[in-house]
């Protein structure tokens, strides 16, 4: 039972060192105030991010964090190094693979056990004793491009369909993936930005728990877009924007919703990976089956998510609370109105808007609620 649990874990390497880079041109895809620095990085493929990487712009105030920013984007800097040409060099698609994308802590563990056991459920049923998910967290499961492969053998040898997992602003995700014959899906998860800001500073707390790192401080980096992954306003307009173009290849999904409706979402899920549930599976419980398997309660209670530590040291808090609106127990009204207000400029003209529903649970944290 042990074993068959093990077999999904078996890539677990780091990247540890620099590789040689290929000459992949980057272009910035979607920054129309971006085109002087889009020119300059047509010279600049990514097999140069070595020799550039320390011209590029530094913040160092997130705790243990290093960020830099390239292509309109901060990124973790040894992500930069390393991770980010490693799949720009090394990746191969296959038409069948599937992507989860997402800013830093937006539901990405849910959305993981939720894809893995809804796109696999033919050879392990979330009724079995020994699905993986109840032995394994799910990010030993569904591994992150960019930060947990250091070899092609890794890649190839994961089972077809493949489920991948990235941080990856859609600009900067490999053109083999993004293009429009790769025949890979992406989907994304989108959280609502003040509740995303707050997970992210508890987490970057525990990364360095003697540091002093106020609410305030994470603000101020989150509102300058100076956060891993950031401007979060500009990480999800692109993947919204990619799946109003092409929505047969990029799913767009709101944690929100999610919470709301977990059922009815797990059959969007379903139907956009080319597996929908029969009437029989439907009628047999497996689709309630899938969203108890991935329920708070039930991912929790595994004892590698108790126990386990993370790539950094630190004790996995993949699952904190699985609430929407949390952020108002640890930021002020005026702090909140600072982020709306930063955002609603952003996004002027661009027909997007975040979803905002204070108080959903994740299912298995107590009753939903519509508040």
């Amino acid at each position: 039972m042990q074993a068959a649990a093990n077999n999904w874990t078996g890539h677990t390497a780091p990247v540890t060192s620099l590789l040689r880079f290929t000459n992949r041109m980057m272009v910035s895809r979607h920054s129309e105030n971006n085109a002087q620095e889009g020119a300059t990085l047509l010279m600049t493929p990514h097999t140069n991010i070595a020799r550039i990487i320390h011209s590029l712009p530094l913040e160092t105030r997130w705790p243990t964090l290093s960020v830099r920013q390239y292509a309109s984007f901060w990124l973790v800097e040894v992500t930069l190094k390393t991770g980010f040409p490693f799949v720009h060099s090394c990746f191969e698609p296959r038409p069948t693979d599937v992507f989860l994308a997402s800013f830093p802590k937006s539901g990405t563990t849910w959305l993981k056990a939720l894809v893995f056991a809804t796109l696999k459920r033919s050879s392990h049923l979330p009724f079995d004793g020994d699905h993986p998910l109840r032995h394994c967290s799910p990010h030993g499961i569904v591994r992150f491009l960019e930060i947990e492969f250091n070899t092609r053998d890794e890649f190839e040898a994961l089972p077809s369909p493949r489920v991948l997992a990235t941080h990856l602003p859609y600009s900067l995700v490999p053109n083999c993936i993004t293009g429009e014959h790769s025949g890979c899906r992406i989907m994304y998860i989108c959280r609502e930005p003040k509740d995303a800001l707050v997970s992210f500073w508890l987490f970057t707390r525990k990364l360095a728990p003697g540091v002093d790192f106020t609410i305030q401080e994470a603000l101020e980096l989150f509102c300058e877009g100076r956060c891993p992954g950031g401007p979060q306003w500009q990480h999800v307009l692109q993947y919204w924007e990619e799946s109003v173009r092409r929505p047969d290849r990029v799913l767009f999904l709101r944690y929100e919703e999610m919470l709301l409706e977990p059922e009815s979402q797990v059959k969007k899920l379903a139907k956009f990976m080319g597996c929908e549930f029969s009437e029989k599976e439907e009628e047999g419980g497996v689709v309630n089956a899938i969203v108890e398997l991935c329920s708070l309660g039930k991912l929790k209670d595994v004892e590698v998510n108790r126990n386990r530590s993370s790539r950094w040291g630190i004790k996995n808090e993949s699952f904190r609370k699985g609430i929407s609106g949390d952020r108002s127990n640890h930021m002020k009204r005026e702090m909140a109105q600072r982020i709306d207000k930063v955002i609603e400029d952003a996004l002027q003209g661009t027909g997007f808007t975040f979803a905002s529903h204070p108080g959903h649970r994740w299912p298995g944290t107590g009753k939903l609620t519509k508040g």
